[in-house]
């Protein structure tokens, strides 16, 4: 594995790809080897990365220049025989949701921005065939790719491998499912009386005029029963939420300590960049689903009405458009509408620009993050409160995950509906929009309603 920097003019990258028969999600997740690396996005090829041929890292408030500078130093040297776009190289990571990346637990291993090019990647061109996304047989199809960076990388020693993990993928047998493991304690970092007081405080700031919105986020720490499989949790979770964003960041193998992963399934896209036409969203307004068709349909117009909620979603569509204005000859925002996911439901507007230049996709992912979806408004007095108020860091909680490729094309989405699991232990983050009309007890139940995706697949049946 190497570790790249901007100055690797002279590594050497060699890809080779082959189709195979559609291999089970789970199987070859739990075949993987650390770091895994998992990406689903809705109409986007599904990936399973294994192990790492190369790494990039960086710290700062520069994070999103280095990684980009050191992306293309890797991609310029590339020997590629992709097969089909789906398999083409990319590197798959993310980052800390402030510029100085943290610490403490559980964020140890995880720095400012840190991105992986896989040593074996599966692609699912139409979806992985496990999840309730996944296109019909005729679109679906199945990669196999090997990458390798080095000085002296040999083409005919990745076709071997080629071969050799060809063989190894096609006999892989997906083992009975494992259920929830369990949830034996919890640990709030918030107490209740801690959280009113800080959203009155963030309260007394926006009517004040400091502030015009702000999002304060909770951490809910939890011991496990049983291991945590993480093969079976990120397909259960393709099934609930098959419009939302899977992934898994795992930081280097440590003999210092135990494994750290990073997971989640988000409805909040950041950007996707292809060309010059850049699509992102504006997701922000939430309320519950209703327990009859009658009912749900009855909580999704109340959202729709709400004053708070519709006055909190509007200063994220209109500043999600400004803060594209710069780069896009044009911006145009679609109506908005109801996001229905398995627990909750949304107010979303989607929003496409086209680009007056070629652009990074990097670029545009450091101009729109944070959103004032998971920041608030304005930027700077929204993370002074942010820092002030929440007794945890964020680490990549709220952060730009996602991919990139060796055009500058890509896709990132807000890491929401997450957690960091270390062996027997998981830390959970939910966070709410909080502008001047809100409650401090109707927003800490939102926060718990949030959790309900990751914690639903962490509690035994019946808990």
């Amino acid at each position: 594995m190497e570790s790249l920097r901007t100055d690797a003019a002279d590594y050497h990258l060699v890809s080779r790809s082959v189709p195979i028969p559609t291999p089970s999600f789970r199987a070859v997740l739990r075949a993987a080897d650390a770091p895994r690396t998992v990406w689903s996005a809705p109409g986007e090829a599904a990936v399973v990365g294994s192990g790492a041929a190369a790494t990039l890292t960086a710290d700062g408030a520069d994070r999103f220049d280095a990684i980009r500078e050191a992306a293309e130093a890797l991609f310029a040297s590339g020997d590629v025989h992709a097969g089909t776009e789906a398999a083409r190289p990319r590197l798959f990571g993310g980052f800390a949701f402030h510029a100085d990346s943290a610490d403490g637990p559980p964020w140890e291993d995880f720095p400012g921005a840190r991105f992986v090019f896989p040593r074996v990647q599966v692609t699912w061109t139409g979806g992985t065939p496990d999840a309730a996304d996944a296109a019909a047989d005729s679109d679906r199809g199945a990669w196999l790719t090997v990458n390798a960076v080095g000085p002296d990388v040999d083409a005919a020693d990745v076709e071997a491998r080629l071969d050799a993990e060809r063989e190894r993928v096609e006999s892989l047998s997906d083992d009975s499912e494992r259920g929830p493991p369990g949830v034996t304690d919890r640990r709030r970092t918030t107490a209740r009386e801690d959280w009113r007081a800080g959203v009155e405080t963030a309260v007394e700031r926006i009517r004040s005029g400091d502030l015009r919105k702000v999002v304060l986020a909770q951490a809910l720490e939890v011991d496990l029963d049983d291991d945590l499989s993480l093969p079976d949790v990120l397909s259960r979770l393709g099934e609930a939420y098959p419009d939302c964003y899977r992934f898994l960041v795992e930081p280097e193998p440590s003999a210092d300590r135990p494994q750290t992963s990073f997971f989640g399934a988000t409805p909040e896209r950041l950007v996707s960049v292809r060309g010059r036409t850049v699509e992102t969203d504006a997701l922000a307004g939430t309320t519950g689903r209703g327990e009859t068709p009658a009912e749900d349909e009855w909580l999704a117009q109340e959202l729709a009405r709400d004053e708070k909620n519709v006055h909190e979603h509007e200063l994220v569509a209109e500043t999600v458009e400004d803060q594209l204005a710069p780069f896009a000859a044009s911006v145009s925002a679609g109506p908005r509408r109801i996001k229905r996911l398995a627990t909750v439901q949304h107010l979303w507007t989607p929003i496409t620009a086209t680009l007056a230049s070629d652009e990074h996709v990097l670029s545009l992912a450091e101009a729109l993050h944070p959103t004032p979806a998971v920041g608030g408004l304005p930027p700077e007095a929204a993370l002074e409160t942010i820092r002030e108020t929440e007794p945890f860091d964020r680490g990549w909680y709220a952060a730009p995950v996602g991919w990139i490729d060796a055009a500058g094309y890509g896709t990132f989405a807000v890491a929401l509906r997450s957690a960091v699991a270390r062996e027997d232990t998981a830390t959970l983050f939910a966070g709410v929009g909080i502008v001047a009309d809100s409650d401090p007890d109707r927003e800490w139940d939102e926060v718990q309603l949030k959790y309900r995706p990751i914690l639903d697949e962490l509690e035994a049946d019946g808990a």
